[in-house]
């Protein structure tokens, strides 16, 4: 834009420097021609030209040098030839002239003045003085491709400044802004680099005057940010000890109490507490999960992640309610290993809310099945269910928190597929809701790239 602003400003100005230029050379070779022409008059005055002619006579013609003589003779040009003059008297009679001007016709008036004229193949441009006072009239001319020369030296230089000043100010313009924008790009490199949970402010060597405060206020505000976070980690911590502990010694003064004898009616009253604290601690489990996860605490630092070792562990941990809820579970792994970069914690409740989450839409004796397979750079999970599926103009909405959809059976509580895509976020994955291959459920495919993960403290937020 700069460069850009330049030449809009300096072309214009150039041409008018050209065209001022011009004007002002064409009225200093004027002035040249009329100055020479009235010292000519002055030296004929002083009886320079009565001297040299007699009445009767010849008029006087000064020999001039043609080019290829002078420059063999005086090794230099002299541009004899372009210029002359002729002296006349008032009647007409030709008493002293160049070679060159010797058979230029008379003018028709006796006027002072410029004219132009074509005279044996040239341009001239001839002023004419008339001193009746003394007797003569004086004409001095020029030939115009001289002129010619020295307007083309004029515009060679101007367009010399032009075609060199320009292109030479557009790399000193791009050095300077670009040297102006380095304390920008090394705050932007000093941000990407910056580890999550650092507490190290921002240094820039030789920052500028103008970007120290935005520095100041960059650290203050991550200062502020890193607070805020240690909080939510904090209170996510306290919330897993507080919370987790009485659900826990409640579950188990239930299983005490109903290992005793008791009424049918009171039996079923404390199966139906149990039942609803086990709701409640898997809701707890799920909400900080999810703190966990936006607060960037739960994946730690970036590994190599072995999905299928991954979905195993899972597998297994939730053995125990694949089987009492006689879901029919597959899982399909194509490769005995299938590895990327990534956070363990994540993916692994990707897969654990995933498989929970086809779990609570497929009727009894469904069918829930887990495949992994490696297409080129990727990583493809699918999780594939013969529930009732979800309509496509509603697909969109599911990834918000606390939806379900009315055809769950389960306990959840609509934060499953909200941490499927944080967790997926985190490593620049993709989801997407298809239709299962039977036509009946759905098809939940996650492509993973083996190298894809980002960094929690950069990723965008799931909201």
């Amino acid at each position: 834009m700069i460069i850009a602003v330049l030449v809009a400003v300096l072309l214009p100005l150039g041409l008018y420097s050209y065209k001022s230029t011009l004007k002002e050379t064409r009225e200093l070779l004027d002035g040249r021609l009329a100055q020479s022409a009235r010292t000519l008059d002055v030296l004929i005055q002083n009886g320079g030209v009565h001297a040299l002619r007699k009445p009767g006579q010849e008029p006087l013609i000064v020999p001039i040098i043609g080019r290829e003589a002078e420059e063999l003779l005086l090794h230099a040009r002299t541009y004899e030839t372009e210029v002359g003059y002729q002296v006349f008297d008032l009647h007409g009679q030709m008493q002293l002239s160049t070679a060159n001007f010797a058979r230029l016709p008379l003018p028709h008036t006796l006027i002072s003045g410029f004219e132009d004229y074509f005279f044996e193949g040239y341009g001239w441009r001839v002023f004419t003085l008339v001193d009746e006072s003394n007797g003569v009239v004086i004409r001095m001319g020029e030939r115009d491709d001289s002129r010619r020369d020295i307007t083309h030296a004029l515009s060679v230089d101007l367009g010399l400044t032009q075609l060199i000043g320009l292109p030479l100010l557009a790399l000193l313009v791009g050095w300077a802004v670009g040297r102006g924008l380095d304390p920008l790009q090394r705050l932007t490199q000093a941000l990407a680099s910056r580890a999550p949970g650092s507490r190290q402010p921002i240094q820039l060597d030789r920052a500028p005057q103008e970007l120290q405060p935005v520095v100041q206020a960059l650290n203050s505000q991550l200062g502020r940010l890193e607070d805020a976070l240690e909080r939510e980690r904090r209170f996510s911590a306290d919330v897993a000890h507080e919370l987790r502990t009485p659900l826990a010694s409640t579950m188990i003064h239930l299983d005490t109490a109903m290992s005793g004898e008791l009424s049918a009616d009171t039996r079923a009253r404390l199966s139906s507490a149990q039942l609803g604290l086990s709701r409640l601690a898997r809701r707890i489990e799920q909400l900080l999960a999810l703190a966990r996860l936006e607060a960037g605490v739960a994946a730690g630092q970036r590994s190599e992640v072995d999905l299928v070792v991954v979905a195993m562990n899972v597998i297994d941990e939730l053995a125990p309610l694949l089987g009492e809820s006689g879901v029919d579970f597959a899982f399909l792994e194509h490769e005995e290993s299938l590895k990327v970069q990534g956070y363990e914690a994540a993916l692994a409740a990707l897969l654990r809310n995933l498989i929970e989450n086809a779990m609570h839409h497929v009727p009894s004796q469904g069918m829930v099945q887990l495949s992994l397979e490696r297409y080129a750079a990727n990583v493809v999970l699918e999780v594939i269910d013969n529930g009732p599926g979800i309509p496509a103009e509603r697909r969109a909405s599911v990834f918000a928190r606390f939806h379900r959809e009315a055809s769950s059976s389960g306990d959840g509580y609509g934060l499953g597929l909200s941490i499927v895509q944080r967790a997926a976020q985190l490593h620049n994955a993709t989801i997407e809701l298809l239709d299962a291959p039977s036509g009946r459920g759905l098809r939940v495919r996650v492509t993973i790239p083996s190298s894809g993960a980002v960094d929690i403290a950069s990723s965008p937020d799931m909201e």
